[in-house]
């Protein structure tokens, strides 16, 4: 992957593993720089010892080990990543949720002996008020300066020339698409999608702020983890031909299409308000009872 010639700041959330770890290896690869937020301290720190150890210096990442459902702490994080940054985000991108998708314990909705209204309201913290109260606290840095001189003219001439920064919701087609016991999982990512759609009008009409969503399928990330690279797995390790062939397109999905989409999404600057999914075509299937 080449270096980019317009380096950019983003702001990750649930960067420790998964496709925010794989958003975050390949935009480093390129030059640019990421702020990454995590709950998971062991695997946030995995991944930092990763990044170093491919020589990536220290100024072009910085982790933030931050529980998601504490409003406290994600100002802690913006305060963080404001200084990181010098003032400016380029992208910030909610991707964190609280796993599992599934009730755990084998829960479901008539469940008397387990609390699935705590997995609840953690589920809904993460997956959608800290997207909310994120998005809020991240408005100066997306609308900031580009510019660290003294010169106050030098300041203004650098901020009207800047172009707003944007913000990359990662919702799932769970929104649309249900399984057994994702009520939270799907309620919440259908709840990315409406926050997208209002964010973008209220965001854009005062801060030209664009506001988008990504809906991946079948992302296959087990490559993307500390037991991964132990184990040294490759992405394509644990798929079959019939996975594979589920997909109209062919194949299953990649971190590196959701980089196709975040690309996207930050380079048309006529885009905002807009879902894209990325499934390989799987939502458009008829499916039948065999």
């Amino acid at each position: 992957m080449s270096a980019t010639s317009n380096p950019m700041n983003y702001l990750i959330t649930g960067a420790g593993r998964g496709i925010g770890r794989g958003l975050t290896r390949r935009l480093l690869a390129r030059g640019h720089r990421v702020f990454l937020v995590d709950s998971n301290l062991p695997e946030l720190n995995n991944t930092s010892s990763l990044l170093l150890e491919s020589g990536l210096p220290t100024s072009s990442f910085q982790i933030s080990h931050t529980d998601l459902s504490d409003r406290s702490q994600i100002s802690a994080a913006v305060a963080s990543a404001s200084a990181f940054f010098n003032g400016r985000l380029d992208v910030l991108i909610n991707n964190a949720f609280a796993t599992p998708h599934v009730w755990s314990d084998g829960a479901s909705m008539a469940s008397q002996e387990v609390d699935i209204m705590a997995e609840w309201d953690l589920k809904l913290a993460v997956g959608l008020t800290a997207p909310f109260l994120l998005s809020r606290l991240c408005i100066p840095l997306l609308t900031g300066p580009a510019s660290h001189t003294d010169d106050d003219n030098a300041k203004a001439k650098a901020k009207a020339s800047l172009k707003p920064g944007t913000i990359v919701h990662i919702s799932s087609t769970r929104a649309h698409q249900a399984e057994e016991n994702h009520e939270a999982y799907s309620a919440i990512k259908a709840g990315i999608l409406g926050l997208t759609q209002s964010m973008s009008v209220s965001l854009g009409g005062q801060y030209n702020i664009r506001v988008n969503a990504i809906s991946p399928g079948w992302i296959h990330v087990e490559d993307e983890n500390a037991s991964g690279d132990v184990e040294g797995k490759k992405w394509e390790d644990g798929l079959t031909e019939q996975d594979h062939r589920w997909h109209p397109a062919g194949r299953v999905g990649k971190v590196e299409d959701i980089l196709n989409a975040v690309d996207f999404l930050v380079d048309s600057d006529f885009v905002t308000g807009t879902e894209i999914v990325v499934d390989g075509g799987v939502t458009k299937k008829m499916v039948y009872p065999e």
